[in-house]
């Protein structure tokens, strides 16, 4: 009986070790069957997910805003990042690139090139335009200034001579009002006669005077309303330029590339799709 009771204790080690061994040997075969697994689930990379990738970040160059002008600051990274996107679809090893799509992709380059060339030249002009319209304001303010200067010239001008012949007519008709009552207190026949002759050299005097003051007040008009005249027809001159160099500028505030480069965007989208479908597609393994 002790026999049997001393036994059982090794058959029950016997056992536990047994299947402690058995757990260990599950435990080291589980990761090589999780690796297997996560290898067979690992998606192939299909040409068409490569396309799908490059169309979209296309899509995004050609939408892509430029933030301040001169904007051509922005075409040479555009273009670096442009052909960068592109080589990389073509190394691709999912991608075949034949013949006719490095043909197609690089003419779009080149139409790119002179594209945004064109709009430097562009850009370049509206620059020069901005100095002829800080120019323009400057003949504005100049233009202002010389009316001015010579309107206030003109206007002291002519009340120096007003003043002046004004105050000549005054004196000639103190004259005149004096030589009529010595001639009509004298009645001797010879200085009667003297003082007749100076009354009617006065009085001559007196209206060649007051004509004279007439004449000036036209001319001095007439001078003022053809300077205005030649200023007003100066001012509209350079208002109508300044209006014109302020509308092309306005396209200094304006991207004028987006369109362009949407273009090219497109086209290569074109191209790839293209190429795509002249390319045959692998079979699946059954």
């Amino acid at each position: 009986m002790s026999s049997h009771s001393q036994g059982s204790p090794r058959r029950g080690a016997s056992r536990q070790f047994s299947k402690s061994s058995h757990e260990k040997k599950s435990k080291e075969k589980k990761p090589r069957g999780a690796a297997k697994y996560l290898q067979e689930e690992a998606p192939e990379v299909t040409a068409q997910m490569v396309a799908d990738k490059t169309v979209g970040l296309l899509g995004k160059l050609g939408n892509q805003i430029f933030a301040l002008s001169p904007f051509s600051q922005y075409f040479d990274d555009w273009l670096v990042n442009l052909r960068q996107t592109i080589s990389e679809f073509e190394t691709n090893p999912a991608i075949a690139a034949d013949e006719q799509f490095v043909k197609e992709r690089e003419q779009i380059f080149l139409d790119a090139e002179a594209a945004l060339a064109e709009k430097r030249v562009t850009e370049s002009n509206l620059t020069a335009e901005a100095k002829a319209l800080a120019g323009v304001n400057h003949q504005i303010v100049e233009a202002d200034k010389l009316y001015a200067e010579q309107t206030r010239e003109r206007s002291n001008k002519r009340n120096a001579e007003v003043q002046r012949l004004s105050s000549r007519i005054r004196e000639l008709e103190d004259q005149q009002a004096t030589q009529q009552e010595v001639k009509i207190s004298f009645y001797k026949f010879s200085a009667r006669k003297k003082s007749a002759e100076q009354l009617a050299q006065t009085t001559k005097d007196l209206k060649t005077t007051k004509n004279e003051l007439e004449v000036t007040l036209q001319n001095f008009t007439a001078d003022q309303e053809k300077l205005h005249d030649n200023y007003e027809k100066q001012k509209q001159e350079l208002n109508e330029k300044s209006d014109s160099l302020h509308k092309e500028l306005e396209k200094l505030e304006t991207d004028t590339s987006t369109a362009a480069r949407q273009t090219v965007c497109n086209a290569l989208t074109c191209a790839i799709s293209s190429l795509l479908n002249r390319t045959p597609q692998p079979s699946k393994e059954q």
